[in-house]
């Protein structure tokens, strides 16, 4: 079993279902939250969320590299929601090991599928 087919490696209060994520990024009160997807390129392309950036796929090491930097000098009070959106939840291959990198930040996961 590889690391993406694990069991999920946050907690219910940690993964937003996507009209949250909605409702949070359409509020004017606060701070939004970073968006970062973790998709393969192709699916970022074509779609993604409208503020979110691209850190590349989660499964693959240079996806990892990727999101690592795209979260580098970030406050440390600064809310984080990685998305993939590639296929069905409990099938997602970029998601987990993404979640997993980023352990020990205010990281949320959203399913966007």
């Amino acid at each position: 079993m590889g690391l993406s087919q694990q069991g999920d490696p946050w907690q219910k209060t940690e993964f937003l279902e996507p009209g949250e994520l909605a409702a949070i990024l359409q509020s004017k009160d606060g701070k939004p939250p970073i968006v970062i997807c973790t998709a393969f390129p192709t699916l970022y392309r074509s779609k993604h969320i409208l503020s979110a950036k691209f850190a590349g796929p989660g499964s693959k090491p240079e996806g990892i590299e990727a999101l690592k930097k795209a979260v580098e000098g970030l406050p440390k009070d600064s809310d984080i929601v990685i998305y993939c959106g590639c296929c069905p939840m409990n099938h997602c291959p970029n998601l987990r090991p993404a979640f997993r990198a980023l352990k020990g930040t205010r990281v949320y996961a959203d399913p966007c599928s």
